[in-house]
């Protein structure tokens, strides 16, 4: 768990050009009212085209929102996963 609603797998330390760091999950979801939100998005090489076969959603920053999960294409939710937390764990 990461805080009291992220559910989190891996983890990676980060560090803004501000000086603010920290530690945080490498993938994770959590299961908020009205939406399901998916940290996932890092811009991995790729990313755009897998996004514009998933369904619907929406994206902002490193986070995709979607309201069920009929409503996105399950297969390519999984590949979205897999390539975001393999290009986040070479990349930190």
């Amino acid at each position: 768990m990461w805080g009291p609603a992220i559910i989190g797998f891996g983890s990676y330390h980060y560090k803004y050009d501000s000086g603010r760091e920290g530690d945080i999950c490498t993938i994770g979801f959590s299961p908020r009212k009205g939406k399901i939100t998916l940290y996932v998005l890092c811009g991995f090489p790729g990313q755009e085209q897998v996004l514009e076969k998933l369904g619907k959603y929406k994206a902002e920053g490193g986070c995709l929102y979607i309201k069920k999960v009929t409503d996105v294409n399950v297969d390519v939710l999984e590949s979205l996963i897999k390539q975001s937390f393999e290009f986040k764990a070479k990349s930190h």
